[in-house]
């Protein structure tokens, strides 16, 4: 079914993301799984679960750095951090932003439950166009006129789609690992359109800046 676009986006501001994260990341795809697997307990692991299906299907970022969406954290997904403090940021599309620091300790896993309430005054469009996104790696981050919509595969095959408002739009698909496509769409009151792509592998050093956010936000207590 159509995912309809609402207010209350991401914050826009970003950064690099952090060394610690970078090295966790690096470690697991340098050394041997038999070796890492031994390991890891040096690394902490976090587990995410959403209060609703809303959480489940929103975006994480971790330092920085945006690492998938919450329900795909887990299994050869999961996240495995260095010790220290992190900071975790979860964001849907006309919600609040989950932003909390989570201390991470040697061998040891702890659940981080993500709950956001709806933004005050978020509704949708009264009048729509309908988007279609085919998109491969289907777990890639999409963002409308700068603003995070959701993952790709919340809007891409035959039930699925995003309502958005008629006119003008700016369309980013971004993936640690893979180079940003980027197009513009023009739409019309009713309209149904699709974008397809396949992402091209690519270095995090080619990461645009929707996935590597400023962690110098207000927390959640």
């Amino acid at each position: 079914m159509p995912r309809p676009e609402i207010g209350g986006f991401m914050y826009r501001s970003f950064r690099f993301p952090s060394a610690a994260l970078l090295l966790a990341l690096s470690y697991f795809l340098l050394v041997p799984p038999r070796l890492a697997a031994q390991d890891s307990k040096v690394m902490g692991e976090l587990k995410f679960k959403g209060a609703s299906g809303v959480e489940k299907d929103a975006g994480v970022w971790i330092d920085g750095t945006y690492v998938g969406y919450v329900k795909e954290l887990k299994g050869d997904k999961k996240v495995l951090l260095l010790p220290g403090k992190h900071q975790i940021t979860a964001g849907q599309s006309g919600y609040k932003d989950f932003v909390r620091d989570v201390v991470v300790e040697p061998g040891q896993a702890q659940k981080v439950r993500v709950a956001m309430p709806l933004l005050t005054g978020a509704r949708l469009p009264s009048i729509t166009a309908e988007l279609k996104l085919t998109v491969d790696p289907g777990r890639a981050a999409v963002f409308v006129d700068d603003n995070y919509a959701g993952h790709a595969s919340e809007f891409g095959g035959s039930l699925h789609s995003l309502l958005i408002s008629p006119g003008k739009h700016r369309i980013r698909v971004a993936l640690p690992g893979f180079q940003t496509f980027e197009t513009e769409v023009s739409l019309l009151a009713g309209q149904k359109s699709e974008v397809k792509t396949e992402l091209l592998k690519g270095s995090i050093e080619q990461a645009s800046s929707d996935i590597k956010k400023d962690q110098n936000i207000q927390k959640d207590q």
